[in-house]
């Protein structure tokens, strides 16, 4: 049975932009984005009622200040908008940790671990997107869609393996095998890594 073509995704870029005259647009960003920055947020805040207030104040901080984003070489949408989901987080839990000392979710010390190591990790992470971005067009068309779904829009391997009608074994050999292609177009193109 034939399969519906797809259209292709229009970009998040051109999304912002038409949710300046069309508000209702900017759902299609929050559908996008809600769950990894979820994710991102309780990484930071340790809490899912504090993350999902700071997912809603940051996609209010990204709608109201969508006319100041301007895409360049390098920066995306995505990497603007995953460090208005840092900065938020951080101020967040800054304030909460003043205020609310005694509450038990907050660890002893998270902030300050979370504003070394798991801030860069989040920062080489965003890095890691951008690099993967340059070199999907020149993977393989069967092993670059896993690691696109993967790495670039957040999903997990069982999400993917669903998506897919696979087991989850297979998405997880094809992503073993995508990211062997990945490493050997990296190191044919090393200058890669020099402009992320």
């Amino acid at each position: 049975m034939d399969q519906p073509l797809q259209k292709p995704a229009i970009e998040d870029e051109e999304i912002l932009t038409l949710s300046l005259e069309k508000p209702s647009a900017f759902e299609v960003l929050v559908d996008r984005y809600q769950r990894p920055f979820l994710r991102t947020a309780l990484k930071i805040v340790n809490h899912r009622q504090e993350a999902e207030d700071i997912v809603q104040e940051s996609f209010t901080k990204i709608y109201l200040n969508a006319r100041k984003f301007k895409k360049v070489d390098g920066a995306s949408f995505k990497s603007w908008a995953y460090k208005i989901v840092i900065n938020t987080s951080i101020s967040h839990y800054k304030k909460l940790k003043r205020t609310m000392e005694s509450v038990e979710y907050f660890e002893e010390n998270l902030y300050e671990s979370t504003r070394g190591a798991n801030i860069r990790d989040i920062e080489i992470e965003m890095d890691i997107k951008i690099l993967v971005g340059k070199i999907l067009p020149q993977m393989p068309e069967h092993l670059h869609g896993v690691l696109r779904k993967y790495y670039l829009e957040d999903k997990a391997q069982k999400d993917i393996a669903e998506e897919e009608t696979v087991s989850l074994a297979t998405i997880k050999m094809r992503l073993f095998r995508a990211k062997k292609a990945f490493r050997k177009i990296l190191d044919r193109n090393q200058d890669l890594c020099l402009t992320v």
